[in-house]
């Protein structure tokens, strides 16, 4: 399996973790019967718990732009060291952005989503 399909799939396991991190944060703010219930209306998390579920949604936006660029990339056989370096930059990009999200830091948070945005651009450059 090549190191783009292979980040790939880590990545999506941080965006599992991530969820899991959201919605048990959310449980301890507002308590599970009102998440299980209809929500209506929706319960807003806050602090912490608000983040990590900014930083999760935020994660599935990148992950959909992540996933095409890196199949287009498998498929059409043009993965190469720009596109390998692309990914790493992006799942370690992400990784950091979702702690320091959480951590509520946010000057480094958006230069973090910056550089992984980079790495999405490295592997657009490979298949444009």
């Amino acid at each position: 399996m090549s190191i783009e399909l292979h980040l790939l799939v880590w990545s999506v396991a941080l965006a599992f973790v991530q969820m899991l991190v959201a919605v048990s944060s959310a449980t301890l703010q507002v308590g599970l019967p009102e998440l299980a219930g209809n929500r209506e209306p929706e319960p807003k998390p806050t602090g912490w718990a608000g983040r990590a579920l900014r930083a999760h949604r935020n994660m599935l936006e990148s992950l959909v732009l992540f996933a095409a660029l890196v199949l287009v990339a498998v498929v059409t056989q043009r993965t190469n060291s720009v596109t390998a370096w692309g990914a790493q930059l992006f799942f370690w990009a992400r990784l950091i952005y979702a702690a320091v999200y959480v951590a509520g830091i946010p000057w480094v948070r958006t230069a973090v989503w910056g550089v992984s945005v980079i790495g999405l651009l490295m592997i657009f450059s490979q298949v444009a």
